[in-house]
């Protein structure tokens, strides 16, 4: 464990115990190695949605942290993922973000791959090889599983990883809420992408578990009715796995309910869901939560007076370094939503948390600013005294959870850090390979 010795876990663990986190595991490079052996290739990991390859051929490019990840629908199909790497020397394959095309030729040395991930072409294959290559062994190199929720698209590296569907656990059934509600959704433009100073984990939270800081951080987006305000009542939800959902609602059913989506949609939203999940959705303001490692979403309502709208952002923390992260943002509509609605929704995205969207400019800010404020001697210092901690005691021993919340998981009212602390909790039973007990459930 390098640096790491089996007493820094254990104050650590003493740490969160007590609603604590030490501020150095945010910039550490001995925690980020673990990390990246322990955390990522270990956990199901977010690739794209089955709409962003509709046909055969169709391809998107994407990262598993430091793996590139080639996902393409097949002649036959079926939706696929490869290591981005030609097996000859390893080469980047394929460059581009996305396209169509019926195969894939390395620069280098020119091999060619079909979408099914077949070696099918050798640059002066006889004069060079004669009969010595066989070709069925050097295709590309698949990743160990991929695996689909509701059209959303996962991989993992490890061949032993539990299926999609137990990692999810009862994260599912938000998950049929949010993506399979009317039947299906389907991404709106490419994703965006820009990178930010901060630590995976602390953006993760501050979707996943932190809604305490809409009132100070946007601020502004509150006093311009921007970001609605008419919420009375909400809940976290502690899921297993280090994921975690909260839900906010209005409590009496709005003139316009399901997040004043199209009233053609709401048929639909009553034959897709169960009748708990459709009431839920009726009264829905916003709900934001998380998939444990590295993907947030957050299903609101945006725009200024009655001109609201609702999209799913979907977005991947991809670490680059412990204090930098690459953002990669998704906008997804109701497939079924009438076109109109669908650009105007899009806007809304883009105007709240695209690159330079209000809410997103705000959370950037004070990203960076946990940074600067992680990097000096203070922060890093691993005496284990442990002083220098932050704070998670949000309803810490005093909030109970509320046996009337009608979905599964632990569902606690109110303002808590109930999610962040189950999710320090699976990270460090990663981190330490099983050694700390503590899966992140409730």
């Amino acid at each position: 464990m390098g640096a790491l010795q089996a007493e820094h876990f254990r104050k650590i663990r003493e740490a969160m115990d007590r609603g604590l986190l030490p501020q150095w595991v945010l910039t550490d490079p001995d925690v980020w190695a673990l990390e990246q052996e322990r955390v990522f290739p270990r956990t199901w990991q977010f690739l794209g949605h089955e709409s962003e390859v509709p046909v055969p051929g169709a391809f998107v490019t994407r990262w598993m942290v430091h793996d590139p990840v080639l996902v393409v629908r097949g002649e036959d199909g079926e939706i696929r993922a490869f290591l981005n790497a030609c097996p000859h020397r390893g080469t980047l394959l394929c460059t581009a973000d996305a396209g169509t095309q019926a195969a894939f030729t390395c620069p280098y040395h020119g091999w060619t791959f079909d979408a099914q991930g077949a070696l099918i072409g050798v640059a002066l294959a006889h004069q060079v090889w004669g009969t010595e290559l066989c070709r069925a062994e050097w295709g590309l190199k698949p990743i160990p599983r991929l695996e689909r929720y509701q059209g959303l698209l996962f991989g993992t590296l490890d061949p032993a990883a539990p299926p999609l569907v137990e990692y999810l656990g009862a994260m599912t059934w938000y998950l049929d809420l949010l993506v399979g509600r009317s039947g299906g959704m389907e991404v709106w433009g490419p994703p965006h992408r820009w990178v930010v100073a901060g630590n995976w984990k602390l953006l993760y939270e501050n979707f996943t578990g932190d809604p305490y800081h809409v009132q100070s951080t946007h601020r502004s987006t509150v006093e311009l009715g921007i970001t609605p305000q008419r919420v009375v009542r909400g809940w976290q939800v502690v899921l297993p796995h280090g994921h975690g959902i909260n839900v906010t609602q209005y409590l009496e059913v709005p003139e316009r309910p399901y997040q004043r989506t199209p009233e053609a949609l709401w048929p639909r939203f009553r034959e897709h869901l169960n009748p708990v999940q459709e009431e839920l959705l009726r009264r829905a303001a916003v709900l934001v939560g998380g998939i444990f490692p590295t993907l947030s979403f957050v299903s609101p309502l945006h725009g200024t007076g009655e001109d609201l709208y609702n999209f799913l952002n979907l977005r991947v923390w991809r670490p680059l370094a412990p204090d930098r992260v690459e953002v990669w943002s998704w906008c997804l509509v109701d497939r079924a939503a009438p076109e109109a609605y669908k650009r105007a929704a899009y806007k809304a995205y883009v105007d709240s948390f695209g690159p330079s969207g209000t809410l997103e400019q705000d959370d950037t800010e004070m990203w960076a600013r946990v940074m600067q404020a992680s990097r000096g001697w203070m922060v890093r210092d691993k005496t284990l005294n442990y002083n220098n901690v932050i704070n998670y005691l949000m309803g810490f021993g005093r909030v109970e959870p509320d046996p009337t919340f009608p979905g599964p998981g632990t569902a606690y009212p109110g303002f808590v850090d109930a999610v962040s602390r189950s999710t320090h909790r699976f990270w460090l039973h990663l981190l330490t390979d099983g050694a700390e007990e503590g899966s992140g459930e409730a």
